[in-house]
């Protein structure tokens, strides 16, 4: 037997994100707000050379 989302066509991530979505949606007014703010996430990269990390260059506006 497979999994629902696997016989959508998606990945697991997929599925997960569009469940996230539909229950904030689904949320009260007045709780959509916080749970929008839990929406946001950051990401940081960190480039690797010689199995050390490297330094970091400022990368100019383009």
């Amino acid at each position: 037997m497979t999994n629902a989302w696997r016989a959508a066509g998606i990945t697991y991530i997929q599925y997960s994100n569009i469940a996230a979505r539909v229950l904030r949606e689904a949320l009260r007014t007045e709780l959509r707000a916080d749970a929008a703010k839990r929406n946001e996430s950051h990401v940081k990269f960190t480039p690797w050379a010689n199995g050390r990390p490297a330094p970091r260059q400022n990368q100019s506006e383009s």
